[in-house]
């Protein structure tokens, strides 16, 4: 198959699949013309990165998954010491999100959004310390 068959079949884009070559992911034999001739393997393969990118794993993570993908000896405990780490990261950005929301949300509750100048928004974004200074007149020490 050539890259735009396995492009097509993977779900991948051309210049993923380059780079998945290109770091070693994936080795496609090459035609006599210098063209990639991808086997039924690299399109597995293909699929089972797009599949892991699609979750949120690493280059790294994928190079370790895919070789325990190719390993028939694997231990599961192996995958899943991968999966769990993951997904430690992944419900900590959660709860991560989940304040910066918060805090985002008390904001625009909190300002007007009339054609005062005054505004929450705009004091928490130069720190509440530098927002006070604003009321007196360069110069003063206070």
């Amino acid at each position: 198959m050539n890259i735009g068959n396995v492009s097509e079949m993977s779900g991948l884009p051309a210049k993923t699949i380059r780079y998945y070559e290109d770091i070693g992911l994936v080795q496609p034999s090459r035609r006599e013309n210098g063209y990639r001739d991808f086997a039924v393997q690299d399109l597995h393969k293909l699929a089972f990165l797009g599949r892991a990118r699609s979750l949120g794993f690493s280059i790294e993570e994928c190079r370790t998954l895919l070789s325990l993908y190719e390993d028939r000896e694997r231990s599961s405990a192996d995958v899943k010491a991968i999966a769990q780490s993951h997904l430690a990261r992944v419900d900590q950005k959660i709860e991560e999100l989940q304040a910066l929301s918060a805090t985002l949300r008390n904001l625009v509750v909190r300002c007007h959004g009339d054609d005062r100048p005054d505004c929450p928004i705009m004091d928490d974004l130069t720190g509440s310390d530098l927002a006070e200074t604003q009321k007196y007149p360069a110069g003063t020490t206070y």
